[in-house]
């Protein structure tokens, strides 16, 4: 059975929405079944069941959207530990949120692939890239790979 991945996102520009079309890309270029979906249409039963989360939010005042904060805080009584984790997002001027994220993935008792991905403003070709080495990473992670550490 393949392992699977659910990629959420919180995208008001749609440049983080193009970034977990990425990642999901990179993961399912890898053999993974991913599913990129709006944390405002994430079903639960879904998400727990996946062996890998990847959450990505744009940067809002310094901080991740507080409509993702909350989503976040939703998933507690999930029991993720143990699943393989990533962070990533788009931002203008600060780029916080996904730092933020990871440590909230932290906190559920997921393994997060560090670093986390943030790209500026508009995801460029070059960051589309990394965005699907960040899929293969996930990957590699649930296969038990070695993870490369940037």
């Amino acid at each position: 059975m393949k392992k699977t991945l659910m990629v959420v996102y919180l995208s008001t520009s749609g440049n983080t929405k193009r970034m977990a079309d990425a990642i999901a890309a990179g993961a399912d270029s890898r053999g993974i079944n991913s599913e990129v979906v709006s944390f405002y249409d994430v079903d639960l039963d879904k998400l727990r069941s996946a062996d890998a989360i990847a959450i990505g939010s744009s940067t809002f005042w310094y901080k991740m959207h507080d409509a993702m904060e909350k989503f976040l805080d939703r998933l507690k009584p999930l029991k993720l530990e143990g699943k393989v984790g990533a962070a990533f997002g788009s931002y203008g001027w600060s780029g916080e949120a996904p730092v933020q994220i990871a440590q909230k993935m932290r906190e559920l008792g997921l393994d997060v692939i560090d670093p986390v991905l943030r790209v500026q403003w508009d995801p460029e070709e070059k960051d589309l890239k990394e965005c699907e080495r960040l899929g293969k990473d996930i990957a590699k992670a649930l296969k038990k790979e070695p993870v490369p550490v940037a």
